[in-house]
């Protein structure tokens, strides 16, 4: 994972929650329990067939991970719109990272399996969550480069489709980081790079109505519990656009540089010429 991006400008502090927040909190968490736990439990159960039948692909799987995230986020109170067609067969999706609710954003839009920092695998709940999921882990670090782009070629192979952030970090949502071009060498498989697809997504918050723009973001050094708290005791909410771009080929570029850079000027575009002004 890349450095944490840091903004020059003070992070929104969360406001107080008050009892009628705490209410909010008790209600709405409680709501994720149930479906996040009857989520587990059907996943646990469809795991078993698709070992059993297909081994290594997950094709049932998938569509528990998307109706649990559409549920919680209405449980939450964000509301979704989605522009553009999702993509279709294997391959990947590549988006903006803004906050841990993309998890959930993301994931409601299409079926994807998600690549995460290696350590997300040993984080208490989450980490259990990611793994019965699909989850696929990576360290990033030059030294595993080989290793890891075997490790995607092989998943991409059993025809899954990966969502991975090429900023390598979060920001505060109103702007998009730099790509990094690492992960997208899977792509240059020869097996692979006339056969796969990849799609570009920028993500798009709408903070409500006299809230700060960069409510939703998570960066730098904010703690997961405490925006977590913050987003459930909320009175309302905005919403999430996602925009989903044109398929890209990776036999149609020279380098993985060059659909880094391409993919990155896609999810720009896909940004509002003034957000967050």
């Amino acid at each position: 994972m890349g450095p944490t991006w840091h903004s020059t400008d003070p992070a929104p502090a969360p406001p107080p929650i008050g009892l009628a927040g705490w209410g909010r909190v008790l209600g709405r968490g409680a709501g994720l329990a149930v479906v996040l736990g009857a989520g587990v439990g059907a996943l646990a159960v469809l795991r078993v067939i698709e070992v059993a039948a297909l081994r290594r692909r997950r094709v049932l799987s998938p569509l528990v991970s998307q109706q649990v995230s559409r549920a919680a986020l209405r449980i939450i109170g964000l509301s979704i719109r989605v522009e553009g067609v999702p993509l279709s067969g294997p391959g990947a999706v590549v988006a903006n990272h803004v906050s841990w609710l993309d998890i959930l954003v993301l994931n409601a839009a299409q079926r994807v399996f998600f690549v995460s920092k290696s350590e997300v695998a040993h984080w208490p709940g989450i980490g259990f969550l990611a793994r019965i999921t699909g989850t696929e882990f990576i360290t990033r670090r030059g030294a595993d480069a080989v290793r890891q782009k075997a490790q995607l070629v092989a998943r991409l192979s059993d025809g899954a489709r990966l969502l991975f952030f090429p900023e390598g970090t979060s920001s505060d949502g109103l702007q998009v980081l730099p790509f990094k071009p690492t992960l997208f060498a899977a792509f240059f498989d020869s097996a692979l790079q006339d056969r796969l697809a990849l799609q570009a997504a920028t993500l798009v918050y709408h903070a409500p109505r006299g809230a700060d723009a960069r409510v939703y973001g998570w960066w730098g050094d904010m703690g997961f519990g405490p925006h977590f708290l913050a987003v459930l005791a909320r009175p309302s909410h905005g919403g999430v656009t996602v925009v989903l771009h044109s398929p890209l080929r990776a036999g149609d570029f020279d380098s993985r540089k060059q659909l880094a850079a391409q993919c990155e000027a896609m999810v720009r575009a896909g940004m509002p010429a003034n957000f967050g002004q």
